[in-house]
């Protein structure tokens, strides 16, 4: 199903982790049941990707779900209040194990949550956001209740691919909640790259919903081309910012894989059932018995370059055919 390369990636993540329990080794217990307590700030592609990838990361170390795992899912639907009340319900039950998809959902469990294991998946930046200890860099143990997989993109690397579709265009545009650490961490480093590269990258927000077709239609006329960063009220909704872009001929690009097909150009993204199973696998080692502050977090380091040319037609978009035969992926 996946590359060499795609395997070398998850190897390169999961290095150091295959760690000698220090403790009694649960799974082999017999009927052992363990009860994973999950929870996503939203429903998208991407997340998605990462929650099937986790429970197969747990279910290839022998944990599979109605045989000696219970899965409990939770959804706060955009919302961070709701976040908190899920929090809350999961510190309150019998969890052996959190699954915490995306920064908001992960800030909002080490509110609640102090003892009970955590692995967080899909978080950008761990150490800004507080999740792990400052002056954590991949790979370090955190010495505490979490561990888990970021997925840091290489934003100038995008930056300077997407250019490459339009370079006519000086004007980007991008959509974002700024209530999101991980947008405004990846925001940031795409204003670096827009200054490298000599563009203007005009900024607009959208914190719930039904701003985000709005927030798109703003940029009409205001910019040349939009990327959407790792942004899950945007990337929750981006047919909708997509369908804006279709009907004013603004190229679009993403920056994770699952929106090309809903309507950008082209993404220079990470896979993220493999940021899942690398987290899943993580899982299965404190499931049995290693300790979770001895367990290294990660950074996902491989990337895969997809195409939509049906997109890049409705967009107005005419691809350099170098572009093409560099792409991993094409979608017509």
């Amino acid at each position: 199903m996946y590359s060499q390369a795609a395997i070398f990636g998850l190897i390169v993540i999961l290095a150091g982790v295959f760690i000698v329990p220090a403790g009694p080794v649960l799974a082999g217990k017999s009927g052992q049941q363990f009860k994973v307590c999950v929870t996503t700030i939203v429903s998208h592609p991407a997340l998605d990707a990462d929650m099937k990838g986790f429970e197969a990361g747990l279910a290839s170390a022998g944990f599979k779900e109605g045989i000696n795992v219970t899965y409990e899912r939770h959804n706060a639907q955009g919302d961070i209040e709701v976040a908190d009340a899920i929090s809350q319900k999961i510190a309150r039950s019998s969890c052996d194990l959190i699954h915490s998809i995306s920064t908001p959902a992960t800030q909002s469990v080490l509110r609640f949550v102090d003892k009970t294991p955590v692995v967080f998946s899909s978080v950008t930046d761990p150490e800004g956001a507080g999740i792990v200890p400052k002056g954590s860099r991949p790979g370090n143990k955190t010495g505490s209740h979490i561990t888990g997989v970021s997925d840091k993109w290489p934003v100038k690397l995008q930056m300077r691919t997407y250019a490459k579709f339009v370079p006519k265009a000086r004007n980007w545009g991008t959509i974002y909640n700024p209530n999101e650490d991980n947008s405004i961490s990846h925001v940031t480093d795409m204003k670096s790259a827009m200054k490298d590269l000599g563009l203007k990258l005009v900024e607009v927000h959208a914190t719930r919903a039904d701003e985000v077709e709005a927030a798109a239609r703003s940029l009409v006329g205001r910019v040349e081309a939009i990327a959407i960063t790792a942004d899950n009220t945007s990337v929750a909704h981006f047919d909708r910012i997509a369908k804006v872009c279709n009907e004013n001929k603004i190229p679009l690009f993403a920056g994770d894989m699952d929106s090309v097909p809903k309507g950008a150009i082209a993404a220079y993204g990470t896979d993220y059932y493999l940021i899942g199973y690398a987290a899943g696998k993580k899982a299965a080692l404190i499931l049995k018995g290693v300790k979770t502050g001895d367990i290294p977090w990660g950074l996902m380091e491989k990337f895969s370059f997809v195409i939509n040319q049906h997109a890049a037609s409705l967009q107005g978009v005419k691809i350099d055919p170098d572009l093409l035969r560099k792409a991993d992926k094409l979608i017509n």
